[in-house]
């Protein structure tokens, strides 16, 4: 389990979000729903120690994750962040294999066991069939999916990604929110991410992490809107949420 004990989030001496307590179970999808400037990027960049918290803790297994070096911190959580990095003249299978890095060292060549684990991750996410083709000639929904399968094959236990399904259209939303929902529950993965999509959200993620600047509530989609926390959290004036249908009307 990933967990956070009293986590205060922020820059220098600028809170964003504090005082939040939560677990990440083994083997769910777990969506991060919250407003503009709420705090979720903050959160999982502090999460995957770009940078500091400026109190409390994360754990992993028991373990600080201040105490893990940089190589341990990279064989346990793969990033998948929202801006494209300077990867334009790589292929996809380039870009994939850059998820080893944690295993390997500047004089090691790619073993077995390398090859294998970028095959299995691009097969899973269905990129083998572009895997010679240059990064920037692929489209969003594509380039998602192999930055998904740079993660794979990192193969952590644990992956954060922000925001994986802006900039797609609906269809490649919904293909991205099953594969990752795949993930969790094959490969026994612990997966956050962070969306706006808020009805997808509902209707894919295994739990919710609702995040405001004072709290962070979890829970299962069914259970937050059964008890009122959905409807709550997003009480917006001309919007009424549905929690028997888990959907967002407009008020006449």
């Amino acid at each position: 389990m990933l967990t956070l004990h009293a986590l205060t989030t922020g820059y220098r001496h600028t809170i964003i979000s504090q005082h939040l307590n939560a677990t990440l179970p083994q083997g769910t999808l777990t969506a991060l729903l919250g407003t503009n400037g709420a705090g979720k990027s903050t959160l999982l960049r502090t999460l995957a120690r770009f940078q500091p918290p400026l109190a409390g803790s994360i754990s992993w297994q028991g373990t600080d994750t201040a105490q893990l070096s940089a190589r341990q911190l990279a064989r346990t959580m793969s990033v998948v962040l929202t801006f494209k990095p300077e990867a334009e003249a790589l292929t996809a299978a380039e870009v994939v294999e850059m998820g080893r890095i944690p295993y390997t060292t500047m004089l090691s060549a790619t073993t077995e066991a390398d090859r294998q684990a970028v095959e299995q991750a691009m097969q899973l996410t269905r990129t083998t069939p572009f895997a010679h083709r240059p990064i920037s000639t692929l489209s969003d929904g594509e380039r998602q999916r192999v930055f998904i399968a740079k993660a794979l094959a990192q193969n952590t236990p644990v992956i954060l990604l922000d925001e994986p399904t802006a900039f797609l259209d609906f269809p490649a939303k919904i293909a991205t929110m099953r594969l990752l929902k795949k993930l969790a529950h094959d490969a026994q993965k612990t997966i956050l991410l962070s969306t706006h999509d808020v009805e997808l959200a509902l209707h894919m993620a295994d739990n919710l992490w609702l995040l405001n600047q004072q709290t962070l509530t979890s829970g299962s989609p069914q259970l937050l809107a059964a008890n009122g926390c959905i409807g709550r959290f997003f009480n917006t004036e001309g919007v009424q949420f549905d929690a028997a249908t888990m959907r967002f009307d407009m008020r006449d």
